[in-house]
């Protein structure tokens, strides 16, 4: 289903606009009927109605959230948030791709017109201020039904000369803040391809990333505590990264998109030629592979993680296929901002599933 042919009341994330429009535009609540999906599903622990989720991208403040919590999501992930205001990159900040699955080591994509299951995005992790993120994830939390979970995602925010422990306390002073405004649990973004600097791809210096881990789980406590990683394929890697982190963190969310640039119909590079995240079903296998991976790892009984799938699901059997390689959870971004009522969609589907 395309946004074209939604109910009026219903629209996603408009790609044509800008982010800030977006920000102010949110859609009303939804009342539809939604099947439930048996089962005793947990989210880092803590019981929760349905392994769906959605990461941080389309929930941009407490009026998206509600939004999609309406529609049938049961973990919302609240958009990056930062130390200090930081403004969005320009348009285009969601680019179609043409793209069979991607394995990471593909150089560029070509663009397209019309989204077709995946694209580039590319907002630089925008924030508002802290005073105002703050106030709205107090309201959010306020608004939001209590069987829902509100996950926030932060980052730091580097400025030139930081040491790494510089980043490790900005890091947990936002987290600090989003727990303190009401968050169920915190994930802190260690990978991001849309920027340069250290923070984007934190977790591929694990040592790094197990200080910043430790420092955030000093500032939170007891409250569950995600990190999210990009793509990893070496086993090698992803055994350094669980042993720097695993004693500090209750999940790790994955894949963060597969990087490539992106190459117009002229020739020319989208994006002054920088690589952007490309997202969607282009993901899926790699992001399968990945948490099949990790959960390899964790069963070996060395880390105590959940890990949480991310990357290109858009039906219930795509999210079985997250659980059966070893996911507690299943977070979607892409095909519930083209159709937002996939969740809807999946629980029907599930149910169905389940009767055969």
């Amino acid at each position: 289903m395309t946004t074209d042919s939604l109910p009026s009341r219903l629209r996603g994330y408009d790609r044509h606009e800008s982010y800030e429009w977006n920000y102010a535009n949110a859609p009303d609540v939804a009342g539809i009927a939604l099947a439930e999906i048996p089962g005793d599903w947990t989210f880092c622990g803590r019981p929760c109605a349905s392994p769906l989720g959605m990461p941080a991208g389309p929930l941009l403040n407490g009026r998206w959230i509600l939004y999609y919590a309406s529609l049938g999501f049961d973990v919302l992930t609240y958009k990056t948030v930062r130390s200090v205001e930081r403004s969005c990159y320009d348009l285009p900040n969601l680019q179609p791709v043409v793209s069979g699955s991607l394995r990471g080591d593909e150089t560029e994509v070509p663009a397209c017109d019309e989204m077709s299951g995946s694209w580039a995005v590319s907002f630089g992790m925008p924030s508002q201020s802290p005073e105002q993120w703050r106030r709205d994830i107090e309201w959010t939390r306020r608004e939001l039904p209590a069987e829902k979970l509100l996950n926030v995602s932060v980052v730091a925010s580097i400025e030139d000369g930081w040491t790494i422990d510089d980043t490790a306390d900005d890091y947990a002073r936002c987290a600090r803040w989003a727990v303190e405004s009401g968050a169920d649990s915190v994930e802190t973004n260690f990978s991001c391809p849309n920027v340069n600097t250290a923070d984007g791809q934190l977790y591929q210096v694990s040592a790094d990333a197990g200080i910043v881990a430790e420092r955030v789980r000093e500032a939170v406590g007891t409250t569950p505590f995600v990190i999210k990683a990009g793509h990893v394929t070496e086993a090698a890697q992803a055994e350094e990264l669980l042993a720097a982190v695993a004693g500090h963190v209750d999940a790790i969310a994955m894949t963060n998109s597969v990087a490539a640039s992106v190459r117009r119909p002229d020739g020319t590079r989208e994006f002054d030629g920088q690589r952007r995240g490309i997202c969607g079903a282009a993901t899926r296998e790699a992001s399968l592979e990945q948490t099949r991976l990790f959960a390899g790892l964790v069963e070996s009984g060395k880390h105590d993680v959940s890990l949480i799938g991310v990357g290109g699901a858009a039906s219930a059997a795509d999210v079985e296929d997250y659980l059966t390689a070893g996911a507690e959870s299943v977070h979607i971004a892409t095909a519930a901002m083209v159709d937002p009522l996939l969740a809807q969609t999946i629980r029907s589907e599930w149910v169905d599933r389940q009767g055969r």
